[in-house]
């Protein structure tokens, strides 16, 4: 079991090091911005909370092969077929989730500036789905869970799934209808929230010609 721990560290350092390192730095070339915008929301509002939870994902990411390594026990113990699809299913996820920020080009973001305007990105992975990172992300996530499935990872990838839903759901949205208004809209209506054809918001014509 020590060997698939030490391989999900391996992956998730990969992930960390290429979906927010390397991509920093690129951003930061291109662009002369590396992209970061923090944290929103006042200290107990939803928009806080999504904040909150992706630090604990994120920490509890690393917590769980490590907790398997100093000798906390798996949920599921001796079935290597298990953490092998999850090592395929993570490494699915990290690629996901470097095409979609290639996808974004210069509107590249973590968090949001409700003061700035960036271009609405609706080709490639966008084209299906409109949180393709978040989509990869919770990819990632689930892989490494298989991985290595102890509580904290149980932990991690729930909190992960709540923080996502709230930083689209509450931040995002919200911010990108403000910003683009029907063209918004309109995307919105033709690709999902994270999957393929689930969570299309419906709109009025008097909306969509805004």
């Amino acid at each position: 079991m020590t060997g698939w721990a030490w391989a999900a560290l391996a992956l998730y350092g990969a992930w960390l090091i290429a979906a927010f390192g390397i991509r920093t730095l690129i951003q930061r070339r291109r662009t002369g911005d590396a992209g970061f915008r923090g944290l929103s929301g006042t200290p107990g509002s939803a928009a806080w909370w999504a904040g909150v939870l992706f630090a604990v994902a994120l920490l509890g990411a690393v917590a769980a092969p490590a907790a398997t390594l100093a000798g906390v026990p798996v949920l599921v113990e001796e079935t290597p077929a298990l953490y092998g699809t999850g090592a395929a299913i993570a490494v699915l996820g990290v690629a996901g989730t470097l095409m979609a920020q290639g996808a974004m080009g210069a509107s590249w973001r973590v968090g949001v500036d409700p003061e700035e305007r960036t271009a609405l990105v609706t080709g490639g992975l966008f084209a299906y789905v409109r949180n393709p990172i978040f989509t990869a992300m919770g990819v990632t996530g689930l892989g490494l869970t298989l991985m290595v499935p102890n509580i904290l990872a149980l932990t991690s990838l729930a909190a992960l799934i709540v923080a996502v839903e709230l930083q689209v759901r509450v931040i995002e949205e919200p911010y990108l209808q403000a910003t683009h208004g029907a063209a918004y809209l309109i995307y919105a209506a033709q690709a999902g929230r994270f999957v393929p054809g689930v969570g299309r918001l419906q709109i009025r014509g008097d909306e969509a010609g805004a």
